[in-house]
């Protein structure tokens, strides 16, 4: 007999521009569509401090107060979701960082836009290793 598939949790944000579009519930469709459980799923808005811990491996990089000054803008979802390669999977159903080069069926082919500035108006945020999602998950809900 065949082990069972081992569970993964992965962050996801929904981020400003999403909330502020009115896509959360377009999001999470996909995320249950593709068979993913939603562990946890709050509205927050975040300051600073917890976007510098989140991206504190890109502190001092150019593009980082652009990023942080767009995700502390307006309301956001944190999602936790769970199921087999979960990290994997989120990321594909997000598509490429880029709306324009994300393939259509994707969530950011689909719905993202290109604004002309950067590709940090991409509608969602998923972890992209098992680690940076246990920190994530840890960062944004400590008591799961």
């Amino acid at each position: 007999m065949a082990d069972a598939p081992s569970v993964q949790r992965t962050l996801v944000l929904v981020k400003p521009d999403g909330v502020s579009r009115g896509l959360v519930g377009e999001v999470l469709r996909r995320i249950e569509a593709k068979g993913y459980t939603l562990a946890a799923v709050e509205l927050r808005t975040a300051d600073r401090a917890i976007f510098e811990q989140h991206y504190a491996e890109h502190l001092g990089k150019a593009w980082l107060p652009a990023l942080i000054e767009f995700m502390t803008s307006g309301p956001l979802v944190a999602v936790v979701a769970e199921g087999h390669k979960v990290i994997e999977g989120f990321r594909s159903l997000a598509g490429a960082t880029d709306p324009t080069a994300a393939a259509p069926g994707t969530i950011r082919g689909d719905l993202a836009r290109d604004w002309g500035t950067s590709a940090i108006q991409n509608i969602v945020h998923g972890s992209d290793s098992p680690e940076s999602a246990a920190r994530e998950i840890a960062l944004w809900f400590p008591h799961l």
